[in-house]
């Protein structure tokens, strides 16, 4: 008879009660049959609704939960919509409880220690798949914005206190060269795999064989570098051990009251539900103002298509359309004034299709665009839809970020009812923008390359940019008939493949892809 893994899930806890109602909502969710789990929360809380929370937790998950309540004074800890103040008192607390954590789980023998901040939300697979890469150490990815409109960044860094780009001895870069790094790490984060990191904390699995030889969270003397988790990394690399973060299942880091709309779709999307809020009295939201949406979109023969479909979607949020008719030669005009009629509709028609030359449609498309004073702008093809939820969230989610990009990810539709992926077909692994608010003073600049030149200017990152858990629904290759005419175009357009990927092109007509069911 195999024995279970015992695990011991930890976590210092000083949380708000709606968002610790959902990370204990989320522990529930976790894949654990295959384990044999325990809980130990050390109770820091100053909200006696939030203690309140950990026992009820407790009492539904009898003989497997133990609760500390810290024995130290209470402590201030502001958390707020900007960002949370960690005072070097505050830091050095919560590795004391890290450190306790530890201690119980060597004391208790478990395989493994998994520590969590009381902030975040897992996804099912989370725990088993750490288990999985067989790794001493290894943390699941988050990412956050930790000042609001800031790029998200991920928990991990490569060297130092927070460098997130690769650094030769003695290499000196510019600022461009540092940039350009740090989001090439970026970019391969995105992609789902295991990779080797400096750094790493908020949600480690630590296995035994890490307990035993001795890693912690204490300061180590000679280093100056703030915070815990920077000396506990320090400490294991020089145990022997390396660092690892897994990017299979991204949890979701609740870092503010604004998050919080985002979070409940997230929930629901992950585990097919989501807590009611904890009301308390710092839980009183702001009125949602609603931001102006400007839908805008190029269309060339799209009326057998899903034109109709889409524009019937777009048409419950946006405000105003701005469409560009590529010389098109059948009723597409027609059904796009007869499905957006009653909103304000700006339409341009070219005599002659000017699609062989993207960069210059993309240029027209966003100028008569941009010439309406738009604030948001959504820029969706004519076989783009987002998923049906979306349209009740989206002006939450653009009045309570402060980026201007907002970032989706797009499946391809192999059929109305499945999505392909394959290694040429992972488009949903990476965020693409769909969505930005106009800056008038800001210069834009496009990639002037006939094909493939992107929907919005090139340099539209240099702008804040936020990721958005709504999902974009491709259609555009959910038919035989329609891969087969793409196929043709790619093949008379970019014969050579020079702006596109060969592989793929061929991959277009595979009998037998492999499918995933889609779920709303």
């Amino acid at each position: 008879m195999t024995t279970k893994p015992r695990i011991l899930i930890g976590s210092p806890v000083c949380q708000k009660p709606d968002v610790l109602s959902m990370f204990l909502f989320s522990l529930e969710k976790l894949s654990t049959s295959a384990l044999a789990i325990q809980y130990l929360f050390i109770d820091d809380n100053t909200d006696p609704t939030s203690s309140k929370l950990l026992r009820y937790f407790a009492e539904k998950h009898p003989g497997q939960v133990e609760i500390i309540r810290s024995q130290e004074p209470p402590s201030t800890y502001t958390c707020n919509e900007s960002t949370h103040v960690w005072t070097d008192e505050l830091v050095w607390r919560v590795a004391g409880f890290k450190n306790e954590l530890i201690a119980r789980a060597k004391e208790g023998d478990y395989d493994g220690l998994f520590l969590l901040d009381s902030d975040l939300l897992l996804q099912p697979a989370t725990l088993e798949t750490l288990l999985a890469a067989e790794k001493d150490i290894v943390s699941e990815i988050f990412w956050t914005s930790w000042t609001p409109g800031s790029l998200p960044e991920p928990q991990v860094w490569l060297t130092d206190q927070y460098t997130q780009y690769e650094l030769k001895p003695r290499e000196t870069l510019t600022a461009k060269e540092q940039y350009l790094r740090t989001y090439a790490f970026y970019e391969k984060l995105r992609v789902p795999g295991l990779y080797e990191v400096g750094g790493l904390g908020a949600c480690t699995l630590i296995r035994r064989k890490a307990l035993v030889a001795g890693v912690h969270y204490s300061r180590i003397h000679n280093v100056t570098f703030w915070g815990e988790d920077r000396h506990f990394c320090i400490r294991a690399v020089a145990l022997g051990f390396s660092l690892f973060v897994d990017t299979h299942y991204p949890a979701f880091h609740l870092y503010r009251e604004s998050d919080f709309p985002e979070a409940t779709v997230w929930m629901k999307q992950i585990y097919g539900s989501a807590p009611v809020r904890v009301k308390t009295t710092h839980a009183i939201s702001a009125p949602i103002s609603r931001p102006k949406i400007t839908l805008s979109m190029v269309i060339h023969n799209e009326a057998d298509k899903h034109l109709a479909h889409v524009l019937k979607k777009h048409r419950e949020y946006i405000d105003e359309a701005v469409i560009i008719d590529d010389g098109s030669t059948d009723d597409s005009v027609e059904i796009c004034h007869e499905l957006l009629k009653g909103i304000p509709l700006h339409l341009v028609s070219n005599p002659t299709p000017r699609f062989t030359n993207e960069v210059a449609l993309r240029k027209q498309q966003w100028m008569e665009t941009v010439s309406r004073n738009p604030e948001w702008i959504v820029n969706m093809d004519a076989d783009e839809v987002f998923e049906d939820r979306f349209a009740l969230g989206v002006h939450a989610l653009l009045s309570r970020k402060h980026g201007d990009v907002c970032c989706f990810r797009l499946y391809d539709m192999w059929s109305d009812s499945h999505y392909r992926e394959d290694p040429y077909w992972r488009a949903h692994h990476v965020y693409r923008p769909f969505i930005i608010r106009y800056r008038p003073n800001h210069r834009y600049q496009w990639k002037e390359q006939p094909l493939h030149c992107g929907r919005f200017p090139s340099n539209i990152f240099e702008l804040p940019s936020f990721l958005s858990h709504y999902r974009v629904k491709h259609l555009g290759w959910s038919s035989e008939k329609i891969r087969m005419e793409k196929y043709a175009r790619y093949k008379r357009l970019d014969p050579s493949a020079l702006y596109g990927w060969k592989e793929q092109y061929e991959s277009i007509l595979d009998e037998k892809p492999n499918l995933v069911p889609w779920k709303e």
